[in-house]
């Protein structure tokens, strides 16, 4: 595994010691990269070294933390090729532990946690991220302590408990479970593992960069869609092209990154349509895809970079948009998505229709989650009650034919 040079702050560009637990930038609290020496390592790490290795994210360790991994086999998930729309491929990141590319991120960050001592985390979460806390603590044998709004999918609070967390349902937003945790982890002795508030969640979710470039033979695509809530997978994503072209592994070809938010909730969008270099706090944040119920990204500016950098864009789609891409994806595709993964399918219906993309291009539709995850919330929309109880039998503790 490799090991870090220092750590880089995003915004102002302040280096700052790796050798102890950082959260954010000590000058301007900007997002903090992990920055490794990779010229010295291209000469001996190249695509070739990742034949016969395991199928997970940590078959990439050259560009990972130098930690013992906490793993649960996160990564390499599918690449499908769209059945219905020629050029598309979906990248179904509900096959990871707990149901969401949440893993990803969470795997790296506790495993550097447990790496440098710690032993309490905390966390707002609009659903997954906290599933994926929880599962990982537990495997590390850490607390979790975790802050979600109280109408959370029950499958992930379910989760949560499950795991042994520690849950606080919040009446309000994932703002508002941020500021908790904000205001109590020095008190509590919790380490922040909030979206972009500690450096190794991108570390993770930058994975999904080199898995779609090696599984598309290392042809970088024309354009991902991705749905953005706090941005991290779209902000790890172009970390890594931006590490295999130093490694020598692709070239200067960039996709169009495309960011996907609810119409009711969508900072990033109006902010680009604005040209604005940052978000306004998004008013009465209300949408089903709950991880992207995010008022206020803390890596906004970086998203609306990488999207200018990119020549990609910002789509927002209703609720009722996602539910329809969410009904084709499943009867068409055999994805059962989550909501925020179907807006992607949302989006790029909208960006073909409006010419930004053509068919033929190769464009990877991002799947953030699995549909499973959401059964209340997607019954709820589609109608369907939930199951009638069997009516008990007169005569009870004999079996009967049927």
């Amino acid at each position: 595994m490799a090991k870090i040079s220092h750590l880089e702050c995003s915004r102002c560009g302040e280096k700052t010691s790796a050798a102890q637990p950082q959260t954010v930038c000590p000058k301007c609290a900007g997002p903090l990269y992990v920055r490794y020496d990779l010229t010295p390592l291209a000469r001996n790490f190249t695509r070739d070294s990742l034949a016969g290795r395991e199928k997970s994210m940590w078959r990439y360790r050259e560009v990972l933390p130098d930690a013992e991994p906490v793993t649960l086999g996160e990564g390499m998930t599918p690449m499908l090729p769209s059945r219905k729309y020629s050029g598309a491929y979906i990248k179904d990141e509900g096959l990871n532990p707990t149901g969401a590319f949440k893993a990803r991120g969470m795997s790296a960050a506790v495993t550097m946690a447990r790496h440098y001592g710690l032993k309490k985390l905390a966390a707002p979460s609009a659903g997954n991220a906290a599933s994926a806390l929880a599962a990982y603590a537990a495997a590390a044998g850490l607390e979790a302590h975790l802050f979600m709004p109280k109408d959370v999918p029950m499958a992930n609070r379910v989760e949560c408990e499950s795991y042994g967390a520690k849950v606080t349902l919040v009446d309000g937003l994932i703002s508002d479970c941020g500021r908790m945790v904000a205001e109590r982890k020095d008190k509590e002795g919790w380490f922040d593992v909030s979206t972009l508030k500690e450096p190794y969640r991108v570390e993770g979710k930058k994975t999904m960069g080199y898995e779609v470039a090696e599984q598309l033979n290392w042809q970088v695509p024309d354009a991902i869609i991705y749905p953005t809530g706090g941005g991290v997978g779209l902000i790890g994503m172009w970390k890594a092209f931006e590490e295999m072209a130093t490694l020598g592994w692709i070239g200067s070809k960039r996709p169009k990154m495309i960011t996907v938010q609810a119409a009711g909730c969508a900072p990033i969008v109006k902010a680009w349509d604005e040209n604005k270099p940052a978000s306004e706090a998004w008013q009465n944040a209300s949408t089903l895809a709950a991880g992207l119920r995010v008022p206020k990204a803390y890596g906004d500016f970086i998203c609306l970079d990488i999207l200018h950098k990119s020549n990609g864009t910002a789509v927002a789609v209703t609720d009722d948009e996602i539910m329809q891409a969410f009904r084709e994806w499943a009867s068409d595709e055999g994805v059962f998505a989550a909501p925020e993964g179907a807006a992607s399918l949302a989006a790029y219906r909208k960006l073909l229709a409006s010419g930004f993309l053509k068919e033929g291009d190769r464009t990877v539709l991002f799947n953030t989650g699995s549909g499973l995850k959401y059964i209340d919330v997607i019954s709820k929309y589609l109608g369907i009650a939930g199951p009638e109880l069997p009516k008990g039998r007169s005569i009870g503790g004999i079996i009967q034919p049927y």
